[in-house]
């Protein structure tokens, strides 16, 4: 069906394949490392559990691994 602004929705046909030949969902995306469930209550109140997550993650990495200082690479010859 057509949009109001000119755009159209579209739903999955067919099944897809990569070159490989594994079988793939259309739009499917990215699985999640860390699988957080949706918490809509929280969410209406300002509290978003996967931000929350994420940073506590990235906290405990850097207590175990400590903080990562790349060098800084050599100028580009342009």
């Amino acid at each position: 069906p057509g949009l109001i602004d000119g755009g159209r929705v579209t739903v999955p046909t067919f099944r897809m394949y990569d070159p490989d030949g594994t079988w793939f969902k259309e739009g499917h995306g990215v699985d999640a490392d860390i699988e957080v469930k949706e918490d809509h209550e929280a969410l209406a109140k300002g509290t978003d559990p996967q931000i929350k997550k994420a940073v506590e993650h990235i906290l405990q990495e850097l207590a175990k691994n400590g903080p990562i200082h790349p060098k800084t690479p050599a100028p580009e010859i342009r």
